[in-house]
């Protein structure tokens, strides 16, 4: 197909309009246009605008230009003499080796730079307003620091938590970091399976908890959860306690096991930082106490981050210390556009990568702003409030929430004083044409409107917005820098103007630096490289035209994406067989294109079983309290077997076709089925 005809193609099913064009003054003021015209001065000459021509660049000049992002950001450590990639053959491929540097120091560095300037806001539903200087985030930050350490967290320890998205969340993910520890996050709706599942494939040695979350303006005790999790994670030695609702309980712990107050007497002061900008001292005086930085090789793990479980377990990803700061320098500036002057926000939860990318505004001084709460409480406009309030420039959703505040007919533009607001964050899943109409319709034409897709893999965005770039309804503007994106067919051919498999064909330095507990890397090498050796096939079907320009048309994979929470089928299958009465099970997410759908369980049932109104409502509690609120089926039905393939595995795809509409007969191929004779009975039914 050529590249006209894969834009009439699109344009016949409502894609490609311009909805908005950066103007000279947009394209001049952009940071990505400073950093071209600080790259002519080190002779790399591209023309003035030109984003293409700089993406080509940076995908076919990876070492140059990640070397580059280096010194333009003029990243706190030792850069050391060797290449940036020294080996570029995935997996396998080696940055920046002999560097030293910390994740935290760089997240810290306005702290001697302009101290009293708001580091972090944060609001919640609890109308709990607070906010941190970048002197009293530092100051706070040596304190858990020295708390940790106490404990006898070392660098390499894993420090995890169970926390909401607030600022004790920030300060203990950068006083960990700071020490050389591995950080670790769930958000505190999970159930305690999912929890356990993850947290206890990396042996932390601290755990840190809320006693309780508000959602929806309802609270939740969580002191028995934690108390459940903390009896499964031997290798623990000190649970922190955060009080956030006020319980007045404690959860109870193994013996041998330290009980820890977050707060107390012992906080430092705020006195004068004794770092100033170009010194590599590695440490930093707040006050009373003082604040080190453990310098750490380029890829020393940062945290760990974990895949949704779909085939298994959760992948533990481990991520870097430097491939983290370069990347999320580069998307945060390049292409969110974000600087000191603004004020940042991503509505997410700590069990979600977006929190881990909203935390490294910090990289860039900007003002990051916290949320702890429902998005639609107590309305759909309650991120619009947010942002009018806070003056925030960049708000970042999940795609469904533009789609409720378009079902729910707002107009925040009209409503509210969103005059700061310059640009609207989506992602989670595919913004369909009719969101891309709202945004500019009801938000304003003046805001950029960057769709991304990216995953926890690697952190960040595969491909997504620049301000140098035209924003078409229902696409997303263009591959990322340092990106080299492309669309596969089944057989490792690429394509252009044709929907294929999203294949990742050179190294990002925030790719993962292996799983935990994966010496050989045999995990991680068959998680991606499998399909396509040396390249990275990530699960997403991708059309990108001639241009540039793409549509996501969602997962190619089964996982299930409930209210932006990601998870696996395999984590739903271990709550619903554990049931005396439930012989086996399969579960299907219907969502596509930016709208949820229906969440189907089938459930096979034991000899003797009958699928009663008691049976259906204790599975959906157990869901409920062991994976999160959201992942209770919408609706349960019996079926006489759960089809599977030759090898035994479940065939969930099949079955979603089916309830999408695709005829029985033409769903799978029954020559490859090990039984048949069940598919039919996953013909949608009436609802329970």
């Amino acid at each position: 197909m050529t590249g006209n005809d894969a834009g009439d193609a699109l344009a016949a099913q409502g894609y490609g309009a311009t909805l908005w064009t950066p103007d000279e003054k947009t394209i001049s003021d952009a940071r990505v246009s400073h950093y071209l015209r600080w790259l002519a001065g080190r002779g790399v000459r591209l023309p003035e605008g030109d984003y293409r021509a700089l993406w080509e660049w940076s995908v076919n000049r990876p070492g140059e230009f990640w070397d580059s992002v280096w010194d333009y950001f003029d990243v706190l450590g030792d850069r050391g003499d060797g290449p940036a990639l020294a080996e570029e053959s995935m997996p396998g491929a080696r940055w920046f080796p002999g560097a030293t540097l910390n994740y935290a120091r760089n997240a810290l560095r306005a702290a001697d730079t302009d101290p009293d300037r708001p580091a972090i806001i944060a609001h919640s539903e609890r109308g709990r307003a607070a906010s941190l200087t970048y002197r009293q985030l530092a100051s706070e930050v040596s304190r858990v620091a020295a708390g940790l350490r106490a404990l006898g967290v070392t660098r390499g320890d894993r420090v995890v938590a169970l926390l909401p998205n607030i600022p004790e969340a920030v300060v203990a993910l950068l006083a960990t970091a700071s020490i050389g520890a591995i950080w670790s996050s769930c958000s505190p709706d999970f159930g305690t399976r999912s929890v356990v599942d993850r947290f206890a494939q990396i042996d932390p040695k601290v755990l840190i908890a809320v006693d309780g979350y508000t959602y929806n303006g309802k609270e939740f005790d969580r002191t028995a959860t934690v108390s459940e999790i903390a009896a499964e994670l031997p290798s623990l030695k000190a649970v922190i306690t955060v009080d956030l609702i006020g319980t007045g309980t404690r959860p109870s712990v193994p013996n041998g096991v330290g009980l820890v107050p977050w707060g107390g007497d012992d906080r430092a002061g705020e006195g004068d930082n004794s770092n100033r900008k170009g010194d590599n001292s590695n440490k930093r005086v707040t006050g009373e106490g003082e604040l080190e930085f453990e310098e750490v090789p380029f890829d020393h793990p940062l945290w760990v981050v974990y895949s949704s479980g779909t085939t298994g377990l959760p992948k533990p990803i481990m991520h870097g210390h430097g491939g983290i700061v370069l990347e999320h320098l580069k998307s945060l500036a390049f292409h969110l556009d974000l600087g000191p002057a603004d004020r940042f926000t991503w509505h997410t939860t700590t069990g979600w990568m977006m929190w881990n990318f909203l935390v490294g505004g910090l990289l860039t001084g900007t003002t990051i702003v916290v949320y702890d709460g429902s998005a639609t409480y107590p309305g759909t406009g309650r991120l619009w409030q947010l942002a009018e309030e806070e003056k925030l420039t960049y708000l970042g959703v999940g795609a469904p929430y533009l789609m409720a505040c378009h079902k729910a007919g707002l107009e925040p533009g009209k409503e509210r004083d969103l005059a700061s607001l310059r640009g609207v964050g989506s992602t989670g899943s595919p913004l369909p044409p009719e969101g891309f109409d709202w945004v500019y319709r009801a938000v304003g034409d003046h805001v950029l409107l960057g769709s991304m897709s990216g995953g926890t893999d690697v952190c960040t965005g595969f491909v997504g917005a620049s301000p140098l770039l035209e924003v078409r309804r229902g696409m997303i503007s263009g591959r990322s820098l340092g990106v080299k994106a492309e669309a596969f067919t089944g057989d490792g051919t690429p394509v252009t103007g044709e929907v294929g498999e999203l294949v990742i064909t050179a190294p990002m330095p925030s790719m993962p630096i292996g799983f935990w507990n994966d010496d050989s890397g045999e995990r991680y090498s068959g998680s991606y490289f499998t399909d396509f050796p040396g390249v990275w096939r990530h699960g997403d079907w991708i059309e990108i035209l001639p241009d540039g320009g793409c549509v996501i048309f969602g997962r190619s994979d089964a996982t299930l994406n409930r209210g932006g929470v990601r998870m696996g089928t395999s984590e739903f299958y271990r709550v619903v067989e554990a049931f005396d009465e439930i012989a086996d099970s399969l579960v299907v997410d219907t969502g596509r294109l930016g709208a949820e759908g229906k969440l189907v369980l089938f459930v096979q049932l034991a000899p003797g079983a009958t699928l009663d109104d008691d049976l259906i409502k204790r599975i959906g509690a157990a869901l409920r309290k062991q994976l999160s609120p959201r992942h209770v089926p919408d609706e349960i039905r019996d079926v006489p077997g759960v089809p599977r393939t030759l090898s035994g595995k479940k065939l969930e795809i099949p079955v979603r076709k089916i309830l999408l509409g695709t005829p029985v007969s033409e769903a799978a191929d029954p020559s490859a089925l090990a039984n048949p004779e069940v598919l039919g009975s996953y013909a949608p039914g009436p609802r329970l």
